[in-house]
């Protein structure tokens, strides 16, 4: 696929951290050879990488939470028209929450990272897991993106630990 995937790195964390720019952008083709969308040629979307400050901001601004997360995810058009745009969105990710998020896990960094802009894309083509059934269809498409990466199930440890199956 050729798409444009432009990086936006705001914390200097992420520069001792990870091959961030390669990692992304295999995930990111998986993802969409896997989720069976057809995209324009030539789109465009950006990955921020920022740190828990920036993240708590406008997870507090848009989702209502006053604390920091993971991933937040800003599809630039509606599902429907998905595969019409030329703009999918934004993928943000903060480090410290997915530093602290993979050693409470027991999870190698990159698998994480990895993790995470997978989840992240998905939004952007409109999935979502809001409600219990898709959210069961989100997860169970992104344990197998994972695997095709060989990165374990992030979901192990709940109800979905066979969903790949």
């Amino acid at each position: 696929m050729n798409m444009k995937i432009e990086f936006v790195e705001t914390s200097p964390l992420w520069k001792r951290a990870l091959p961030y720019r390669k990692l992304a952008k295999i995930a990111i083709d998986a993802a969409l050879a896997e989720s069976g969308v057809t995209l324009k040629r030539g789109v465009e979307m950006s990955v921020h990488l920022i740190d828990d400050d920036k993240i708590r901001v406008l997870n507090a601004q848009w989702r209502k939470k006053d604390e920091p997360t993971d991933v937040l995810s800003f599809p630039a058009v509606n599902s429907a028209k998905v595969g019409e745009t030329r703009l999918l969105g934004d993928v943000l990710i903060s480090y410290e929450t997915m530093e602290r998020d993979a050693k409470e896990e027991g999870r190698p960094l990159g698998d994480h990272f990895s993790h995470l802009v997978v989840h992240g894309f998905l939004h952007l083509l409109g999935h979502d897991h809001i409600v219990d059934l898709e959210a069961e269809e989100m997860e169970k498409l992104e344990i197998r993106i994972l695997a095709k990466l060989g990165v374990a199930n992030p979901y192990a440890h709940g109800d979905l630990a066979d969903a790949a199956a």
